[in-house]
């Protein structure tokens, strides 16, 4: 009685939860300890801002915080389905309709062009860091290493966002198209409830059991899921090439008469908004821990996958608008419906079963991809270690995923798909113009070679970079029809970037893989990311200025204090084996701050 009785204690321990999965760090150890951390808060964060991550701590002693490896199992072929599906989906089914009527015109096809090159100039950026650092955390690792633990937390929580906000939109649109499917209109199965706000009063119970399927897939095997993935991808560009073949067949060129009925402005304000139609390929570089060779398998299916996309992309918004009048095309299901306009009614169930399986693709990518970059933040502790835990039997992050994918279901509920969409390209631009900032970093800075000169040219330059891009940017948002405010922001970043390629001496060069005609290329990343911000509407911004607020709060009641004591801990544990704070993280912990009343951290060698 007493073994089996002690055989139950044991197996309910091992299944509950206890403080030290959430909480686990010295300055939460006791409330005494928490004042403690809580008035040392300036000169924690003042280290905190200062520290650069190491690739080799990245690497392994951040890894292996998970307890289990991941699998390696992907392959270039794996990572280049799994590009198609994370991006084709909710965007070109029905942002696209949206955006023609509304937006751009015809001319959507050009506001495709240029959230595609945006997104190609960042699939670059992402590409040598996934190359190089080939870890589950994505652009917060990336982030870590190059501009430090503070940027890297304000990035995390709105990638954190950036895949809620995404894969609510996308199990939204799944449920319009599911309508459509059985022949219904695109809102019959979503519940009106006229007590609650406008926006969030129309309930979708469908999304949210999608969601809790997509989970059950994402939890169970990442190989599993790549092999669905590209049996339901390859069935979903069968259908494309479908919309394009039958769509031409009633192509009208007269319908492309006028071309831009709202102008350059409309055509940017939609390529800001249609940008969501390529967000998830991000979600392939945090899988480069599970992928066998990285240096070859990363490029070919990051690349390769977004140069597919954006090809079938513009095809298909020209056939669209081809086959039916602009002002005409229908904002929730557009291609289904205009299959229907032009008599080919039949044609509809097979547009709106492509879309499904599209959409399908793209949540099941999407919830392996944030339950990555949820499971690398909880690795570093900015996030609680609890989420970080890799389960042994399937190799994959379950807490994190579980997690992710029921705050998915919950904003899916109640959100309506056109505050989903501009509050997510916000999130996006911020973090891709993040990670086109630190490659320049990453080139021009190794510390302890760079000189102090060069490296005071390095910020002079990338400060005018941004700076310019931020001014034409806010020109172009403020000014309906100057011209002025350019003849001054353009040649200034042009300028910079010319002084970055000339006179600051490169620092470092890649390794395996490495991103073309550095610096022109990631300060062009840099420009068109900020450019598309200024052309998303204020109520948007608001809604992300009141997410970095909370993020900062928790940041500097939870997050700064978790992350400084486990890099204290890091530090003691390498001082004890002889080994220098500097080859932990560059930057230091003071020896002179405490995790609490009564436990003073021993003297640590810094930088």
């Amino acid at each position: 009685m007493g073994d089996a009785g002690g055989g139950t204690m044991r197996r309910r321990r091992a299944c509950s939860c206890s403080k030290g999965d959430f909480l686990p760090e010295e300055s939460f150890r006791s409330w005494g300890n928490y004042w403690g951390a809580l008035r040392e808060t300036p000169a924690r964060l003042r280290d905190r801002v200062l520290s650069r991550s190491l690739e080799t701590t990245e690497l392994h002693e951040v890894k292996a915080q998970s307890g289990h490896e991941m699998k390696r199992t992907l392959t270039w072929w794996d990572l280049m389905w799994f590009g198609i599906g994370a991006v084709i989906g909710a965007g070109i089914f029905v942002l696209t309709g949206q955006e023609t009527k509304e937006g751009a015109g015809p001319a959507v096809v050009l506001s495709y062009v240029v959230s595609g090159v945006s997104a190609m100039l960042s699939v670059f950026c992402y590409t040598e860091f996934a190359v190089e650092i080939p870890v589950a955390g994505g652009s917060f690792a990336y982030l870590r290493v190059e501009l430090g633990d503070f940027v890297a937390f304000i990035a995390a929580g709105n990638i954190l966002l950036e895949y809620v906000i995404g894969g609510a939109a996308v199990a939204r649109s799944w449920t319009s198209y599911f309508a459509t499917l059985l022949n219904h209109d695109p809102s019959d199965f979503v519940i009106t409830v006229h007590s609650l706000a406008k926006d969030y009063n129309e309930l979708d119970p469908i999304a949210v059991g999608v969601c809790c399927i997509i989970c059950a897939f994402a939890v169970l095997s990442t190989k599993g899921s790549s092999r669905l993935n590209y049996i339901a991808s390859i069935v979903h560009i069968l259908v494309i090439i479908f919309i394009i073949v039958a769509g031409l067949t009633k192509a009208n060129t007269q319908n492309y008469t006028p071309f831009a009925p709202f102008g350059a402005r409309g055509v940017f304000k939609a390529s800001a908004v249609l940008f969501f139609a390529y967000v998830g390929f991000d979600a392939v570089s945090t899988m480069a821990e599970e992928t066998k060779n990285p240096a070859r398998d990363i490029p070919i299916g990051l690349v390769g996958s977004m140069v597919v996309v954006t090809v079938a992309y513009c095809v298909m918004v020209i056939t669209l608008c081809l086959m039916q009048p602009y002002d005409q095309i229908d904002v929730d299901a557009p291609f289904s419906l205009a299959f229907k306009a032009v008599g080919m009614d039949w044609a509809k169930y097979v547009v709106a079963f492509g879309a499904l399986k599209g959409m399908t693709t793209v949540l099941l990518v999407g919830a392996v991809g944030q339950a990555r970059y949820l499971t690398h933040i909880a690795r570093t502790h900015m996030m609680p270690p609890w989420f970080a835990k890799v389960n042994e039997k399937t190799g994959t992050p379950v807490n994190a995923t579980v997690t992710m994918l029921a705050a998915t279901a919950v904003i899916a509920f109640f959100t309506k798909l056109n505050i989903l969409s501009n509050l997510l390209s916000i999130s996006t631009l911020f973090i891709f113009m993040l990670v086109a900032v630190a490659l320049l970093v990453r080139r021009y800075y190794v510390s302890g070679v760079t000189k102090p000169a060069d490296r005071n040219k390095l910020i002079i330059c990338i400060s005018l970079i941004v700076g310019s891009s931020i001014a034409t940017a806010a020109y172009w948002g403020l000014s309906e029809h100057g011209w002025i405010g350019y003849v001054i922001t353009v040649p200034i970043w042009f300028l910079a970037t010319v002084a970055l390629r000339v006179f600051v001496p490169h620092a470092r060069d890649p390794k395996l893989w490495g991103v073309p005609l550095v610096p022109w290329l990631p300060s062009a990343s840099i420009a068109i990311n900020i450019f598309l911000l200024g052309s998303i509407d204020r109520a948007s911004f608001e809604r992300f200025g009141l997410w970095t607020a909370l993020l900062l709060l928790y940041y500097f009641f939870f997050g700064l204090h978790a992350s400084y004591d486990t890099a204290k801990e890091s530090a003691e544990t390498r001082g004890k084996a002889g080994v220098k704070w500097k080859n932990v993280e560059e930057g230091h912990v003071s020896s002179t701050t405490h995790a609490g009343p009564g436990s003073e951290a021993p003297a640590i060698p810094s930088t």
